[in-house]
Parts: C-alpha cells; structure tokens; sequence
C-alpha cells in the first residue's frame, strides 16, 4: 500500500513517516486491496488535526482523528479507518448473500379448494 503523507503546518520528518507505516502496516495486511492512502497532518490553533482518505472497492472512505499531541491524533484516525473499512467489507459480504423473497402469503380456503378432497 502507498502512503502519501503531507502535512499541513507540520513539517514531515522520518519519525513520522516510521510512525505512519507503523500505524498503517497492520490496515494493510487486514485489506489487501487498498492501494493507496492520502494521508494530511495539520496543525491549527495548538491542536492536531489527521485526515485519512483512501479508496475501497468501489467506495471512497474517508476517517478524521484530532488530538492537542500528534501520535494520539494518528493512532484515533486509524482506528477510525479500521472501523470504516470493516464496515465496507461487511456491507460487501452482505451483497453475496441471496436476500429472502417476499411472496404473497397462501390464504387457507384456496389451498382447501385446489385439493382433490373426493
């Protein structure tokens, strides 16, 4: 999976790009199919701000993590996608499956009247 991290007000260093594929290494195992993730930290008004956004099977799914410390803020952001990706696959898994149809019900008398009762 390809992270593109930016940073908004925050300069972009090797630690937090470490902590980054640290973070997003186990979303990856868990999703094989996800090919890219946007990743945007930016601080504003003493306060970290994580936006997440990638795409998933057909879908675009998109998590928002704030903290007043960085790392927290990633660690709430990717708990956040983790749950929304699951969410997807679930919804994905749900569409296989053949739905009940609704029929009209059988009324007793003609089920009665249809029968050879001689």
């Amino acid at each position: 999976m390809k992270i593109n991290l930016s940073g908004h007000h925050v300069e972009v260093n090797d630690s937090i790009k470490e902590h980054v594929e640290e973070k997003f290494s186990k979303i990856a195992n868990h999703f094989p199919n996800l090919i890219s993730l946007d990743v945007i930290i930016a601080k504003e008004h003493n306060k970290y701000q994580v936006e997440l956004t990638t795409n998933y099977e057909g879908a675009r799914i998109s998590a928002k993590g704030a903290d007043s410390v960085m790392y927290p803020a990633i660690a709430s952001a990717a708990k956040k996608l983790d749950a929304a990706l699951k969410h997807r696959k679930g919804q994905l898994k749900a569409n296989l499956h053949s739905k009940p149809v609704s029929s009209a019900p059988d009324i007793a008398h003609e089920k009665v009247q249809e029968m050879n009762l001689a």
